[in-house]
């Protein structure tokens, strides 16, 4: 079972790393250049909105808010708590998918 961390009410943290393959690398360096998480996470939020074949993840995605961006490797969202828990739940089955040019390395809840 995994630990979370909680740091503030109905939010999450995901701590992402940059990917660097050749398929990613101009998206990788098209994301560099944002001075803010939010195209991060919108970006964040089209991969997981074509979850088509997933109905609770796509309604979780299109009920979450972008928080805070910090140290430009972890995405903060909020969200009510079982849209989060959903999101958990897909990152735990490897059914979340991270933003173009990164990779998830885990989940942390806030409190």
């Amino acid at each position: 079972m995994e630990k979370f961390l909680q740091i503030a009410p109905h939010s999450l943290a995901i701590v992402l790393s940059r990917v660097s393959t050749d398929e990613s690398a101009a998206v990788t360096e098209k994301l560099q250049h944002h001075h803010t998480g939010y195209e991060i996470f919108a970006d964040f939020k089209a991969e997981n909105m074509q979850h088509f074949w997933n109905k609770k993840v796509t309604d979780a995605i299109s009920e979450t808010f972008f928080l805070g961006w910090i140290d430009e490797h972890v995405l903060l969202i909020q969200g009510k708590e079982d849209h989060l828990e959903v999101l958990r739940e897909g990152w735990t089955r490897r059914a979340l998918k991270p933003p173009r040019g990164f990779e998830i390395k885990c989940i942390g809840k806030f409190s």
